[in-house]
Protein backbone atom coordinates (compact mmCIF):
# COMPACT_ATOMS: atom_id res chain seq x y z
CA UNK A 1 0.00 0.00 0.00
CA UNK A 2 1.46 3.60 -0.75
CA UNK A 3 2.20 6.44 1.83
CA UNK A 4 -0.66 8.33 0.69
CA UNK A 5 -3.41 5.83 0.58
CA UNK A 6 -2.74 5.02 4.65
CA UNK A 7 -5.85 5.72 6.37
CA UNK A 8 -4.98 7.89 9.75
CA UNK A 9 -6.21 8.04 12.87
CA UNK A 10 -6.14 11.46 14.46
CA UNK A 11 -7.56 13.83 16.93
CA UNK A 12 -9.81 16.44 15.17
CA UNK A 13 -9.65 19.36 17.93
CA UNK A 14 -9.54 22.52 15.16
CA UNK A 15 -10.26 25.07 18.56
CA UNK A 16 -9.20 23.29 21.49
CA UNK A 17 -5.60 23.77 20.88
CA UNK A 18 -5.58 27.33 22.21
CA UNK A 19 -8.91 27.20 24.17
CA UNK A 20 -8.39 28.71 27.81
CA UNK A 21 -11.59 29.51 30.15
CA UNK A 22 -11.74 31.89 33.47
CA UNK A 23 -14.63 31.56 36.23
CA UNK A 24 -15.73 33.89 37.98
CA UNK A 25 -16.32 33.05 41.86
CA UNK A 26 -19.81 33.20 41.75
CA UNK A 27 -20.11 30.38 39.72
CA UNK A 28 -18.24 27.98 42.42
CA UNK A 29 -20.06 29.07 45.16
CA UNK A 30 -23.30 28.39 43.24
CA UNK A 31 -22.48 25.25 42.30
CA UNK A 32 -21.18 24.20 46.25
CA UNK A 33 -24.82 25.44 47.70
CA UNK A 34 -26.40 23.46 44.83
CA UNK A 35 -24.27 20.63 45.96
CA UNK A 36 -25.48 20.69 49.42
CA UNK A 37 -29.07 21.59 48.45
CA UNK A 38 -29.10 18.49 46.25
CA UNK A 39 -32.38 15.99 46.93
CA UNK A 40 -31.02 12.63 49.40
CA UNK A 41 -30.82 10.57 46.18
CA UNK A 42 -28.33 12.22 43.88
CA UNK A 43 -24.63 11.39 44.11
CA UNK A 44 -23.53 15.06 42.29
CA UNK A 45 -25.14 17.71 40.60
CA UNK A 46 -25.17 19.28 36.91
CA UNK A 47 -26.05 22.75 35.59
CA UNK A 48 -25.45 25.11 32.76
CA UNK A 49 -22.82 27.89 32.25
CA UNK A 50 -22.94 31.09 31.61
CA UNK A 51 -20.85 33.68 30.38
CA UNK A 52 -19.87 34.83 26.62
CA UNK A 53 -16.21 34.42 24.59
CA UNK A 54 -13.86 37.50 24.65
CA UNK A 55 -12.16 38.26 21.64
CA UNK A 56 -9.05 36.63 22.25
CA UNK A 57 -11.17 33.17 22.27
CA UNK A 58 -11.25 33.21 26.41
CA UNK A 59 -14.41 31.95 27.28
CA UNK A 60 -15.22 33.86 30.51
CA UNK A 61 -18.13 31.72 32.74
CA UNK A 62 -19.87 34.39 34.98
CA UNK A 63 -22.99 32.78 36.11
CA UNK A 64 -24.59 29.39 36.43
CA UNK A 65 -27.89 26.94 37.45
CA UNK A 66 -28.80 23.43 38.42
CA UNK A 67 -31.02 21.55 35.77
CA UNK A 68 -32.81 18.27 37.69
CA UNK A 69 -31.80 15.10 36.01
CA UNK A 70 -31.76 11.88 37.21
CA UNK A 71 -29.02 9.29 36.37
CA UNK A 72 -28.29 5.34 36.03
CA UNK A 73 -25.52 3.27 35.08
CA UNK A 74 -27.12 3.60 31.81
CA UNK A 75 -28.89 7.13 30.95
CA UNK A 76 -28.83 10.22 32.13
CA UNK A 77 -32.03 12.47 31.96
CA UNK A 78 -32.05 16.43 31.91
CA UNK A 79 -35.45 18.08 32.38
CA UNK A 80 -34.88 20.13 29.30
CA UNK A 81 -37.80 22.02 29.65
CA UNK A 82 -36.68 23.53 32.62
CA UNK A 83 -33.03 24.13 30.96
CA UNK A 84 -34.59 26.50 28.48
CA UNK A 85 -36.85 28.25 31.37
CA UNK A 86 -34.25 28.92 33.33
CA UNK A 87 -32.15 30.22 30.56
CA UNK A 88 -34.85 32.66 29.20
CA UNK A 89 -35.18 33.76 32.94
CA UNK A 90 -31.20 34.78 32.81
CA UNK A 91 -31.08 36.63 29.76
CA UNK A 92 -34.30 38.79 30.56
CA UNK A 93 -31.82 39.76 33.78
CA UNK A 94 -28.69 40.08 31.80
CA UNK A 95 -29.20 39.21 27.63
CA UNK A 96 -24.91 39.44 27.08
CA UNK A 97 -24.86 35.90 28.96
CA UNK A 98 -25.41 33.29 26.58
CA UNK A 99 -24.51 29.34 27.03
CA UNK A 100 -21.17 28.36 26.94
CA UNK A 101 -20.80 24.75 28.48
CA UNK A 102 -22.01 22.88 31.48
CA UNK A 103 -20.76 22.35 34.81
CA UNK A 104 -20.72 18.74 37.04
CA UNK A 105 -19.75 18.00 40.68
CA UNK A 106 -17.29 14.89 41.52
CA UNK A 107 -13.60 14.36 40.66
CA UNK A 108 -12.94 14.39 36.62
CA UNK A 109 -15.08 13.16 34.06
CA UNK A 110 -17.51 10.29 34.63
CA UNK A 111 -19.18 7.54 32.08
CA UNK A 112 -22.35 9.65 31.27
CA UNK A 113 -20.35 12.92 31.07
CA UNK A 114 -20.65 11.77 26.90
CA UNK A 115 -23.97 11.91 26.99
CA UNK A 116 -24.66 15.35 28.87
CA UNK A 117 -21.91 16.75 26.86
CA UNK A 118 -23.78 15.24 23.60
CA UNK A 119 -26.72 17.81 24.23
CA UNK A 120 -25.05 20.85 25.29
CA UNK A 121 -23.08 20.58 22.12
CA UNK A 122 -26.42 20.75 20.32
CA UNK A 123 -27.01 23.82 22.15
CA UNK A 124 -23.40 25.68 21.52
CA UNK A 125 -20.39 24.96 19.48
CA UNK A 126 -17.73 23.33 21.54
CA UNK A 127 -18.73 23.82 24.99
CA UNK A 128 -16.96 24.01 28.35
CA UNK A 129 -17.47 20.86 30.97
CA UNK A 130 -16.42 22.30 33.91
CA UNK A 131 -16.20 20.04 37.21
CA UNK A 132 -15.85 21.36 41.08
CA UNK A 133 -15.01 18.18 43.37
CA UNK A 134 -16.78 19.03 46.53
CA UNK A 135 -15.44 15.70 48.00
CA UNK A 136 -12.24 16.85 48.73
CA UNK A 137 -10.45 13.89 47.67
CA UNK A 138 -7.65 15.67 47.14
CA UNK A 139 -7.52 17.30 49.78
CA UNK A 140 -9.44 20.45 48.82
CA UNK A 141 -11.78 21.45 46.09
CA UNK A 142 -9.82 21.01 42.94
CA UNK A 143 -11.81 22.78 39.56
CA UNK A 144 -10.80 21.65 35.94
CA UNK A 145 -12.18 22.97 32.93
CA UNK A 146 -13.03 20.17 30.10
CA UNK A 147 -13.72 19.93 26.07
CA UNK A 148 -14.53 17.05 23.50
CA UNK A 149 -11.97 16.42 21.13
CA UNK A 150 -13.21 14.11 18.31
CA UNK A 151 -11.48 10.91 17.57
CA UNK A 152 -11.86 10.10 13.80
CA UNK A 153 -10.74 7.46 11.23
CA UNK A 154 -10.32 9.35 8.30
CA UNK A 155 -13.59 11.06 7.58
CA UNK A 156 -15.63 9.17 10.00
CA UNK A 157 -15.74 9.98 13.36
CA UNK A 158 -15.20 7.16 15.64
CA UNK A 159 -15.67 8.71 19.61
CA UNK A 160 -14.80 11.80 21.73
CA UNK A 161 -12.39 12.22 24.04
CA UNK A 162 -12.21 15.20 27.26
CA UNK A 163 -9.24 17.06 27.00
CA UNK A 164 -8.21 19.58 29.85
CA UNK A 165 -8.13 23.27 28.99
CA UNK A 166 -5.95 25.87 30.89
CA UNK A 167 -8.44 26.95 33.28
CA UNK A 168 -8.10 31.06 35.30
CA UNK A 169 -10.14 31.50 38.67
CA UNK A 170 -10.62 35.13 38.48
CA UNK A 171 -11.35 37.24 42.07
CA UNK A 172 -10.54 40.18 43.78
CA UNK A 173 -8.51 39.90 46.78
CA UNK A 174 -11.88 39.62 48.81
CA UNK A 175 -13.15 36.84 47.32
CA UNK A 176 -9.77 34.83 47.46
CA UNK A 177 -9.93 34.96 51.05
CA UNK A 178 -13.42 33.05 51.16
CA UNK A 179 -12.64 30.56 48.34
CA UNK A 180 -9.28 30.11 50.20
CA UNK A 181 -11.38 29.34 53.44
CA UNK A 182 -14.17 27.07 50.94
CA UNK A 183 -11.88 25.05 49.55
CA UNK A 184 -10.30 23.82 52.61
CA UNK A 185 -12.14 20.27 54.09
CA UNK A 186 -12.26 21.80 57.69
CA UNK A 187 -12.67 25.61 58.75
CA UNK A 188 -12.75 26.06 62.82
CA UNK A 189 -14.98 29.24 61.80
CA UNK A 190 -15.21 32.07 59.35
CA UNK A 191 -13.34 35.28 59.67
CA UNK A 192 -14.71 38.14 60.38
CA UNK A 193 -14.16 41.63 58.48
CA UNK A 194 -11.13 42.81 60.29
CA UNK A 195 -10.00 38.78 60.16
CA UNK A 196 -10.04 38.91 56.66
CA UNK A 197 -8.25 42.67 56.24
CA UNK A 198 -5.38 41.18 58.10
CA UNK A 199 -4.97 38.17 56.27
CA UNK A 200 -5.03 40.63 53.00
CA UNK A 201 -2.73 43.32 54.12
CA UNK A 202 -0.25 40.00 55.10
CA UNK A 203 -0.55 38.88 51.89
CA UNK A 204 -0.18 42.26 50.34
CA UNK A 205 3.20 42.60 52.22
CA UNK A 206 4.54 39.17 50.91
CA UNK A 207 4.30 40.59 47.69
CA UNK A 208 5.99 43.60 48.31
CA UNK A 209 8.72 41.63 49.65
CA UNK A 210 8.64 39.56 46.09
CA UNK A 211 9.04 43.19 44.56
CA UNK A 212 11.70 44.07 46.63
CA UNK A 213 13.25 41.24 45.86
CA UNK A 214 13.52 40.89 41.89
CA UNK A 215 14.22 44.56 41.62
CA UNK A 216 17.73 43.90 43.98
CA UNK A 217 18.18 40.82 41.81
CA UNK A 218 17.82 42.77 38.79
CA UNK A 219 19.69 45.11 39.65
CA UNK A 220 22.68 43.26 40.90
CA UNK A 221 22.38 41.25 37.88
CA UNK A 222 21.91 37.85 39.30
CA UNK A 223 18.26 37.74 37.28
CA UNK A 224 17.82 38.93 34.11
CA UNK A 225 15.75 41.95 33.20
CA UNK A 226 12.08 41.31 31.83
CA UNK A 227 10.87 44.63 30.14
CA UNK A 228 7.45 44.15 30.72
CA UNK A 229 7.56 43.08 34.53
CA UNK A 230 9.29 46.50 34.74
CA UNK A 231 6.59 48.22 33.11
CA UNK A 232 4.03 46.49 35.27
CA UNK A 233 6.10 47.56 38.31
CA UNK A 234 6.41 51.09 37.17
CA UNK A 235 2.61 51.25 35.92
CA UNK A 236 1.44 49.92 39.63
CA UNK A 237 3.85 52.73 41.12
CA UNK A 238 2.46 55.72 39.14
CA UNK A 239 -0.95 55.20 40.04
CA UNK A 240 -0.34 55.11 43.86
CA UNK A 241 -1.04 58.26 45.59
CA UNK A 242 1.83 60.33 47.28
CA UNK A 243 0.75 60.22 50.30
CA UNK A 244 3.42 60.90 53.48
CA UNK A 245 3.80 58.67 55.65
CA UNK A 246 1.37 60.52 58.61
CA UNK A 247 -1.46 61.23 56.10
CA UNK A 248 -1.65 57.33 54.82
CA UNK A 249 -1.95 56.40 58.55
CA UNK A 250 -4.16 59.05 59.18
CA UNK A 251 -6.07 57.55 55.96
CA UNK A 252 -6.10 54.11 57.19
CA UNK A 253 -6.86 54.46 60.68
CA UNK A 254 -10.10 56.82 59.52
CA UNK A 255 -11.48 53.88 57.36
CA UNK A 256 -10.43 51.44 60.16
CA UNK A 257 -12.64 53.47 62.62
CA UNK A 258 -15.57 53.88 59.90
CA UNK A 259 -15.70 50.50 59.45
CA UNK A 260 -16.14 49.51 63.22
CA UNK A 261 -18.64 52.19 63.62
CA UNK A 262 -20.78 50.63 61.00
CA UNK A 263 -20.11 46.94 63.03
CA UNK A 264 -21.66 49.03 66.17
CA UNK A 265 -24.33 50.11 64.76
CA UNK A 266 -25.23 46.63 63.07
CA UNK A 267 -24.79 45.17 66.52
CA UNK A 268 -27.52 47.80 67.66
CA UNK A 269 -29.74 47.43 65.41
CA UNK A 270 -29.60 43.31 64.83
CA UNK A 271 -30.10 43.03 69.21
CA UNK A 272 -33.02 45.81 68.90
CA UNK A 273 -34.44 43.65 66.10
CA UNK A 274 -34.22 40.38 68.87
CA UNK A 275 -35.31 42.56 71.66
CA UNK A 276 -38.81 43.79 69.10
CA UNK A 277 -39.57 40.43 68.44
CA UNK A 278 -39.11 38.83 71.83
CA UNK A 279 -41.58 41.64 72.99
CA UNK A 280 -44.26 41.07 70.37
CA UNK A 281 -44.25 37.20 71.44
CA UNK A 282 -44.83 38.31 74.53
CA UNK A 283 -47.38 40.61 73.98
CA UNK A 284 -49.19 37.98 71.89
CA UNK A 285 -48.74 35.24 74.42
CA UNK A 286 -50.63 37.62 77.43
Amino acid sequence: MAAGDRTVLQFNSPSSASLSAKVHPLVIFNICDCYVRRPDQAERVIGTLLGSVLPDGTVDIRNSYAVPHTESAEQVALDIEYHHNMLVSHQKVNPKEVIVGWYSTGLGVTGGSALIHDFYSREVPNPIHLTVDTGFRNGEGTVKAFVSVNLALGDRQLAAQFQEVPLDLCMVEAERVGFDILKKTAVDKLPNDLEGMEVTMGRLLALIDDVYKYVDDVVEGRVPADNNIGRFIAETVASLPKLSPPAFDKLMNDSLQDQLLLLYLSSIARTQLGLAEKLNTAAQIL
